[in-house]
Formats: structure tokens, C-alpha cells, sequence
């Protein structure tokens, strides 16, 4: 027995059928591809810091971060990502359902994945201490090659980073 009535059928069969499906065939253009500019490239010495104050997993702001800083460490840069505040969740390893590691849903270990590639890439992650504290992560469960830092380090790194005129991306999530 059917939870709708023959109306609702009908008038569910019609609206399926007002527009065709599907409407573009796989691996239709539906945009350009027009670069506006030019593919930079790091100079020598150049650096770039990413600030992330963003909760892992409640949005893509704390992931696009590290995909962004995973290009300008492709591109050259002395790259380094700070992890403070909420931040600091992105940097544990022992996310995981049954067991540490598992993938409990796809993309679960999309976060670990990218800062691990970025690690191994030759990037720096630094992870305050006091973000740590906050939320209950303990250094021994974060990812490894992850820097604990002092939460004053914070503000002093982006002057560090400003002084050698790097390049300061900042990121939040509310």
C-alpha cells in the first residue's frame, strides 16, 4: 500500500516529468574557464602564513584553507599553516569511527588526509597549545610532524610573517 494517495501520484509523476533529465549530458561545460591572472609563482624566499580559527568539519572554511595553502606550497612558497582556537581540532588523529583512522562516512578523514599531504609535502603546521587545551586534545593525539606551540605565539607570528612580508590568509568560522 502506497503512503500517497492517486492525486499525489499523478501530480508527482508531472512534476518529474516538467523538465528533462537529464538536462546536460555528463561532462557538459556549464562554465568558463577563463583565468583573469596570470599563474604566480613564488620568488625566492617568499612565504605564506594561514591562520585557522575554524571548526573542522562544520564548514568548508578550515578545509579550503588547507587546500589553499597546499597550492602556494606547490607554488613555491615557504608555507606554514597555524591551527589556534577551534582550529586545532583539524590537527588530531585519532578521529575515527569504530576505531582510530576508520573512514565512519565519506570524506570523515578528508581533513587529516589534506594536513598529512601537506606534512609530507615539506609544509609546517603549528598547533596552540591552548586551542589544544580547550577542546581536550592532548599532543599525543595529534597528527604527527604537527608543532605544539605557546598560545602567545600566535600574534607573534604574524608579526614574524608580516616582517618578512609573507603573504597573511586568515580564517574563521562562526
Amino acid at each position: 500500500m502506497s503512503a500517497y494517495d492517486d492525486e499525489i501520484l499523478a501530480n508527482m509523476e508531472k512534476s518529474v516529468a516538467e523538465i528533462p533529465h537529464p538536462s546536460q549530458e555528463k561532462g557538459t561545460n556549464l562554465y568558463g574557464s577563463t583565468k583573469l591572472f596570470p599563474d604566480y609563482q613564488a620568488s625566492e624566499g617568499q612565504a605564506w602564513l594561514t591562520l585557522v580559527h575554524g571548526i573542522p568539519h562544520e564548514s568548508s572554511v578550515s578545509f579550503v584553507a588547507v587546500l589553499q595553502s597546499t597550492r602556494a606550497l606547490r607554488k613555491g612558497f615557504d608555507t606554514t599553516l597555524y591551527f589556534y582556537g577551534p582550529g586545532t581540532l583539524a590537527c588530531m588523529d585519532t578521529r575515527g569511527f569504530p576505531t582510530t583512522g576508520d573512514v565512519a562516512f565519506p570524506g570523515n578523514q578528508n581533513m587529516n588526509d589534506a594536513i598529512k599531504t601537506f606534512i609530507s609535502e615539506g609544509g609546517t603546521v603549528l598547533c596552540c597549545r591552548f586551542g589544544m587545551a580547550l577542546h581536550g586534545l592532548r599532543e599525543e593525539d595529534v597528527i604527527e610532524g604537527v608543532v605544539p606551540c605557546h598560545p602567545l605565539d600566535v600574534q607573534d607570528a604574524v608579526i614574524h610573517f608580516a616582517n618578512k612580508g609573507a603573504i597573511i590568509n586568515s580564517v574563521y568560522n562562526l
